[in-house]
Order: C-alpha cells, then sequence, then structure tokens
C-alpha cells in the first residue's frame, strides 16, 4: 500500500482533518468518502476520525489501497504518451470503443488497459476520467487511485464542422434522447433524461464548406459537442448520425486535442497536446496541415 503524507500548517491548526483535505488538499468528496469509511486516515501515524482536531506541524497522512484491474484483459496495442504511479495518459484511435460493450467484450481500452497493468505488476483499477465516443479520437487519461480520480481537468477539442461558421460562441441547450432512441440525442428540456448542457466554440480556420473548430465544454453530456453543432446547423462532417456528410471522412471529425491537469494532493497541475490524426489531416489538409504547433498549444 502506498501512503501520501501532508503537514498540516500553521493556518490550519484548529481544523478538523476533513475539511483539511476538502478544502486545502481539494480532495473529491468521493475520494474522501473512502478514506473516511475504510480507515484510511492517519495523524502523525495513528488512526483517526474524520472529524479529528488538527495541530500545526501535524503529519495527516492518507493511506491508499492495492485494487486490482476490474476487466477481463486483451493483449490490445496502446499508444501510451505518459504513465507515472498516479496517472496514465492515451492516444485514442477513433473506432476502438473505451468500454466494453455488446460486440466489443475482450477490444475495448479497458481491456487493453487491464492487461497493461498486469503485464507490468500494477495493482489498481482501470480508471478512465472522462468518456470519448468510440469514433472520437484523442486524448484521454485514466487515474491509478482514488486521489487522481478525482483531478480537475480542461479538455479542448478540434473539430471539423460543415458549414462557414467564424468569431466564437456558446450553445446552451439541455440535451436528452430523442423520443423513439437508445442512442440519439436532441436539444430539448422536455425530452427524456434531459441535462443542461453547456458548449463553447471559436472558429480557427475556414476552406469552402467547412470550418475548422476548437471547443470546450462545461458540462459532459453523451454526444454533447455532436448534438450542439448539429442544432446550430453546423453538424460535423463525417457524423451521419446527426447530419453530417461522409463524403470525406467516415467518422465524426472530433479529436480531443489538449488536457490540462490539475490535483493539488498529488503536486500536479500539467498541461498535455497531441497531434490531429492522420485521417483528419488526409480529409482536411487545407485546415490541418498548414496549422503550425505554436498556434495550436493555446488550445
Amino acid at each position: 500500500m502506498r501512503t501520501l503524507s501532508y503537514l498540516v500548517p500553521e493556518d490550519w491548526a484548529g481544523a478538523p482533518a476533513s475539511a483539511f483535505a476538502r478544502r486545502f488538499l481539494e480532495l473529491s468528496a468521493s475520494a474522501w468518502k473512502d478514506f473516511k469509511y475504510e480507515g484510511g486516515i492517519l495523524v502523525n501515524g495513528q488512526p483517526c476520525r474524520a472529524n479529528a482536531v488538527l495541530e500545526a506541524g501535524d503529519l495527516l497522512a492518507l493511506v491508499l489501497p492495492e485494487e486490482t484491474a476490474d476487466y477481463p484483459s486483451a493483449p490490445l496495442p496502446l499508444k501510451i504518451l505518459y504513465e507515472d504511479g498516479d496517472f496514465l495518459l492515451l492516444d485514442k484511435p477513433a473506432g476502438t470503443p473505451v468500454h466494453p460493450s455488446p460486440g466489443h467484450d475482450q477490444d475495448s481500452l479497458l481491456n487493453g488497459l487491464a492487461c497493461h497493468y498486469q503485464r507490468t505488476g500494477q495493482r489498481c483499477r482501470v480508471r478512465p476520467l472522462y468518456r470519448l465516443d468510440r469514433d472520437t479520437s484523442g486524448l484521454l487519461l485514466f487515474g491509478k487511485n482514488r486521489i487522481a480520480a478525482g483531478a480537475r481537468l480542461e479538455k479542448r477539442y478540434l473539430a471539423v464542422c460543415q458549414g462557414p461558421l467564424a468569431g466564437w460562441g456558446t450553445v446552451n441547450l439541455p440535451i436528452g434522447l430523442e423520443p423513439g432512441s437508445k442512442i440519439k440525442r436532441a436539444c430539448g428540456a422536455k425530452l427524456a433524461e434531459s441535462r443542461p448542457a453547456v458548449t463553447h466554440w471559436r472558429a480557427l480556420a475556414w476552406e469552402e464548406g467547412h470550418t475548422l473548430l476548437e471547443l470546450w465544454l462545461e458540462t459532459g453530456r453523451t454526444h454533447q459537442i455532436r448534438v450542439h453543432m448539429a442544432a446550430l446547423g453546423h453538424p460535423l462532417a463525417g457524423d451521419d448520425l446527426y447530419g453530417g456528410s461522409r463524403e470525406r471522412l467516415g467518422r465524426q471529425a472530433l479529436h480531443c486535442q489538449a488536457l490540462t491537469v490539475q490535483c493539488k494532493a498529488l503536486g500536479w497541475d500539467r498541461a498535455f497536446w497531441g497531434e490531429p490524426p492522420e485521417d483528419l489531416k488526409r480529409a482536411f489538409p487545407a485546415l490541418l496541415q498548414p496549422l503550425e504547433r505554436e498556434n495550436r498549444e493555446s488550445l
């Protein structure tokens, strides 16, 4: 088991351990709940309760239990961009599902990552910190423990939509299931499972018939970018589920391009950036190939 220790500063003297963990260390509610109920909290080497009062100079320790991969393992090729004891970052290819599903019981990224953990002797669960649709490519982050699972993330996406767009904008429309469908979503407050959804977009470049966009989200609804862009009348290229043409690309033109990760309890404040995939560059060379890296690092 791994133990993380934190020295209590003077200005936190008199605070309960729960306040120190939640507010100073910025632990997520779910992570702190696990420690609180499983006896993973120590003060100066002794087990304590969540409401224990801390003194300046106390050493608060959180004990991370060993876990096991909770998916069947399968030896799949993985493009690992970064890995340490807390996080693993993959470059997800289009066409690969994140989770096992009917027809993909053994070839999802979670199956492949379970195999990687077993092969390298790592005892941790397979925790994707967000979802990407099967045909969406790009950066996908996994947390190896409960604290990492509560990291603060900001993702930036590249997308190619149909039609001309300029400037920037925000789509603030609730998303729910389209009537009669178990998969397709639509915008509307009265739809089944409807929930608020906010998408911000900025136009980066334009060629005849298509616009390259940068997008970032305030919410994380299923198919959010795809549904919101279709609602604007600018469906993503290749996204025939929401009205896009597959003339140039056989999947939605959507790529998770950049990621910022912050986790105070683990001392993490890092940014990652990935190359656009080759299929997007081939389909839209006038939009993607001329972009210089220094212009894209702001995504």
